[in-house]
């Protein structure tokens, strides 16, 4: 029977090194595959210069702003609110049938299809509002795709952590908002951290939804030109063509000579786009993690003793 264990127990661990083999070799296929096809993307006229429609070789600058101007007002829209949400579901809503009702909505949103949501930001923030194609419509109806995913996120960080870390800064005399905000978000931090990356990264990958919002244009930029101008980089009541609405927008027209070229650049751009955010992320949050848990100072004590 020992035996037997035993085999079935290196037979299993084998499967899971081969699976997350597979995934990782995947990961480099692809990504290589892009890299290679896109090869000459770091150019500084293609990464800066403006799109042509009569000559070759044109440039993604303003699409690359838009995408990370984008990401950032996303952020900025859709973290707190998560975070927010995360924190209710976990620490404050009671358990009966109008919590059960708040997560059936929340796993509902998270399986709407892209366009569809897109279709709705197409009524709400475009027609209804009356705001025409701007990339604060865009930001809104990623919100509306990317808060399910979030607040489940937030909301498993915030439960994970230990009950008694939890009673035992609350029986030192520190509020339960204190208790919330001094001990147990840093202690989800890692955790909260994945979720807006991969929050992120639909930020940047997402087309469906703001070729309905964000328009398939974007204006001559002048950072000279009034607030309230469309030509004003800042401006988000601006239409805002995002990186990933160029590429689809390259393979569905062709109306560029090389729109096969600078497709296979930009997506290229696009890939390293995620992998920079995804690394970045991740050393921003272990610095952070470090200074609120008191590791660094720790480390440094001990250096100086």
């Amino acid at each position: 029977m020992k035996n037997n264990a035993k085999l079935t127990n290196k037979i299993m661990t084998g499967v899971f090194y081969a699976i997350a083999f597979f995934v990782v070799t995947l990961l480099v296929f692809l990504v290589g595959t892009i890299l290679v096809k896109g090869w000459g993307f770091w150019d500084p006229s293609f990464l800066f210069g403006r799109p042509s429609n009569t000559q070759p070789g044109g440039g993604i600058g303003p699409q690359l702003f838009n995408s990370f101007y984008l990401l950032v007002i996303t952020l900025v829209i859709s973290t707190p609110l998560g975070i927010g949400a995360g924190i209710y579901l976990a620490e404050y809503a009671k358990q009966g049938k109008f919590l059960n009702f708040v997560r059936l909505c929340i796993e509902t949103m998270a399986s709407l299809p892209s366009i569809v949501v897109g279709l709705f930001g197409l009524l709400i923030f475009v027609t209804f509002s009356g705001w025409g194609y701007t990339l604060i419509g865009g930001a809104l109806v990623i919100t509306i795709l990317n808060l399910p995913s979030l607040t489940r996120v937030c909301e498993n960080a915030i439960t994970s952590v230990s009950t008694e870390v939890k009673q035992a800064s609350l029986a030192l005399g520190a509020t339960r908002w204190q208790t919330m905000v001094k001990v147990v978000l840093p202690a989800a931090l890692q955790q909260i951290i994945t979720g807006i990356i991969l929050a992120a990264g639909r930020i940047f990958g997402e087309a469906a939804a703001l070729i309905y919002t964000a328009g398939l244009t974007t204006p001559m930029l002048r950072t000279a030109a009034s607030i309230d101008s469309p030509m004003n980089p800042f401006n988000i009541f601006r239409p805002a063509e995002s990186l990933a609405v160029h590429i689809w927008k390259l393979n569905s027209e062709g109306i560029v000579p090389d729109a096969a070229l600078i497709a296979t650049r930009s997506a290229a751009v696009l890939i390293v786009m995620v992998l920079l955010f995804n690394v970045i992320a991740r050393l921003l949050a272990n610095i952070i993690d470090k200074r609120l848990k008191g590791t660094s100072k720790i480390k440094k004590k001990n250096v100086a003793a």
